[in-house]
């Protein structure tokens, strides 16, 4: 179960990892045009991100 449950964590986190990754190369105006921030990146790679409350 914990072998499990950290392997999970771990996939999690580089997922997490990779699409702050592709977010960050993004410019400006590439994240506009798909309805973010650059302040966005964090919550949107963490899933947090709720549109819903953005600017």
């Amino acid at each position: 179960m914990f072998g499990m449950n950290f392997v999970r964590a771990v996939r999690r986190w580089q997922e997490r990892g990779r699409v702050m990754n592709e977010l960050q190369l993004m410019d400006d105006r590439q994240l506009a045009d798909i309805g973010l921030s650059r302040g966005d990146i964090e919550s949107v790679a963490s899933g947090s991100f709720d549109r819903r409350h953005a600017a």
